[in-house]
Order: structure tokens, then C-alpha cells, then sequence
């Protein structure tokens, strides 16, 4: 069975409004999220309430808090939709399952792992090894459609700088 099969006959497809949260950080939440359709952003807040990106979602994307449908406890961070949004809602508990079964859905899990485990490298390497320019630079580079469709509140947040900081390295460029 097609991996996008297995998750539509599993999982439940929903419509969400721009502005919804699939989850927040604090709660306990046991599913994984394809993306079908729209933009969504991972946050943190921290203890002042100060808001960081981790990432933004786009349509093909899988995203869940891996610890807490693995381990059950609290979600590090907060998934919030940036338009209106289609998500097909799944088990990740049933997917370990099924994945112990079925030599095509437990491929597509490990590739699903790998490509996470990829962006996280990335994102790290990025925000450690790289000046805010080169960041925003990067983000121009590869993902120009994004630049369009979030606020450039939220992509100061994501570049980890303040929006007049984001100002100054556009008048840069």
C-alpha cells in the first residue's frame, strides 16, 4: 500500500482555519500531521513568552512532537496554521505498529525520520554557524514562495532577530 493511502485510510482528515493550533506547547498530543494544504509554523516560547520559529510547514510535510506521541509527555512546542489548512490527523502509535508489519510503511517511516533528522542538522547548523545575513540570505535563496506567504514578524522570529534587524539586513541586500 502507497504510504499517502495508508495515511488517508488511518488517519482523519481535517480543515483548519488560519490562526488554529493542531497543538500547543504544554499539551500531550499522540499524532503526527501530513499536510495536504497551507503554512503552518512550530514555535517555542520561552519563560518571558518570547516567541521563536522553529520551522515552517508547508503541503507534503509530516509534523508532530515526536515526544510526546512516543513517549507521552509534554509538547516542547506549539504548531499553529498560517492559512487555511488541510491535515490529515494520524496515530503515530498505530504507524509503529503497522511500520513493525509492513516492510512499506516501515520504509517510509525511516525515510520520514531521515528527511526530520536532516532539516533538524540543517536548522542547527544555520542558527550556529551562521550571521543572521547569511541566514535570511539562505532563506531567500531557497524557499523565495515562503517570503511571500508569512509575515516578516514571523520570519524575524525564524531568523532568530528582531523585525528591525530583519529591516536593516533587507536594505543590505
Amino acid at each position: 500500500m502507497d504510504f499517502f493511502e495508508y495515511i488517508k485510510q488511518v488517519g482523519n482528515e481535517i480543515i483548519l482555519e488560519k490562526g488554529t493550533h493542531l497543538f500547543r506547547q504544554g499539551d500531550e498530543n499522540e499524532f503526527l500531521h501530513f499536510i495536504k494544504e497551507g503554512t503552518l509554523k512550530a514555535y517555542y516560547n520561552n519563560a518571558d513568552g518570547k516567541e521563536t520559529i522553529k520551522s515552517f510547514i508547508m503541503p507534503n510535510d509530516i509534523i508532530g512532537s515526536l515526544t510526546s506521541a512516543y513517549l507521552g509527555k509534554k509538547c516542547s512546542f506549539s504548531l499553529k496554521c498560517l492559512s487555511d489548512c488541510k491535515v490529515i490527523k494520524f496515530s503515530f502509535a498505530k504507524l509503529v505498529i503497522d511500520s513493525s508489519t509492513n516492510q512499506q510503511i516501515a520504509n517510509k517511516m525511516v525515510e520520514f525520520l531521515t528527511i526530520f533528522a536532516m532539516k533538524k542538522e540543517q536548522r542547527e547548523y544555520e542558527l550556529l554557524c551562521l550571521s543572521a545575513e547569511d541566514r535570511y540570505r539562505l532563506l531567500v535563496n531557497d524557499k523565495p514562495d515562503l517570503l511571500e506567504m508569512v509575515t516578516q514578524n514571523d520570519i524575524a522570529k525564524y531568523l532568530g532577530i528582531t523585525p528591525v534587524g530583519l529591516s536593516r539586513i533587507k536594505n543590505r541586500q
